[in-house]
């Protein structure tokens, strides 16, 4: 059986967050650390912004007055607020047999997974298929439209997963909301008017949920965790052995925040 190393990474900033998972997936290109199963939260509260997503969407003001950050995710997709969540991280060499292939491929082979672990948590879950902003609208708001393969809970989205493949090898990285007020996120970001911010924040409410509103009851970062761990292992036949960063990862990732995630030159993109 395949062993993979397990993380189990304290909150952190998001800066640190991002910077971990990247220096992760560039000692795994060079062979120095195994595939990983990173399970991890945030703090203080963090808007993670995609690749390509353009920080003008970004109200710094509102987002300073409530204490939160911003960061750009090495990942596409669109803005998500992290808070009150279980984030997951999977980071493998491109020839790894459970991520190989095209990207909805191995997505497709990772949802299995993730759809095993709600559904252990008593979540009547599914597979969404389909594809996303399928009327062509844009909207700065992840969890507002399923794309293929995302898990779904009576329609409204559970998990929003994003994935990057570099020469390295693959990252994919997703929230699972575990209770708090999704429509939050509509307060750190640009609209045209109060109008337009309630209509959004309405549609969101309308689109996606989080565990504690889909089961009536709160689960625990610990218990979801716990969750993941088993439904990786038992979908996707592999042994997670807890492990550690490596002093070289850690370096890595104090660079990483320096140079990058911390540095207006990668997260105010426009």
């Amino acid at each position: 059986m395949t062993t993979w190393r397990l993380l189990l990474t304290p909150p952190a900033r998001g800066a640190w967050n991002m910077a971990v998972d990247e220096a992760i997936l560039e000692h795994i290109g060079r062979g120095e650390a195994p595939p990983t199963l990173r399970l991890y939260a945030w703090m203080p509260p963090c808007l993670s912004l995609g690749h390509a997503q353009p920080f003008a969407d970004v109200d710094i003001a509102r987002l300073q007055a409530r204490g939160w950050e911003v960061v750009r995710r090495p990942t596409g997709g669109r803005a998500i607020l992290h808070t009150d969540e279980l984030t997951y991280a999977v980071i493998a060499p491109a020839d790894e047999p459970r991520v190989e292939g095209s990207v909805l491929e191995s997505y497709n082979r990772l949802a299995a997974a993730l759809l095993r672990a709600v559904k252990s948590l008593e979540i009547p879950v599914e597979m969404k298929e389909g594809k996303a902003n399928q009327d062509g609208t844009f909207n700065p708001v992840c969890f507002e439209t399923p794309s293929t393969y995302e898990i779904t809970v009576n329609g409204k989205k559970l998990i929003g997963s994003a994935q990057a493949r570099k020469k390295e090898g693959v990252l994919q990285h997703g929230s699972l909301p575990l209770t708090g007020d999704l429509t939050r996120i509509t307060q750190a970001l640009v609209f045209e008017n109060e109008a337009a911010r309630e209509e959004a924040a309405k549609r969101l409410l309308e689109r996606a949920t989080t565990v504690e509103s889909a089961l009536g009851r709160r689960i625990s970062w610990e218990t979801a965790a716990q969750a993941f761990v088993e439904a990786f292992e038992a979908q996707l036949g592999i042994k997670l052995l807890k492990g550690e960063l490596s002093q070289k990862e850690i370096s890595r990732t104090e660079e990483l925040i320096r140079e990058k995630y911390d540095h207006p030159s990668w997260t105010e993109r426009v």
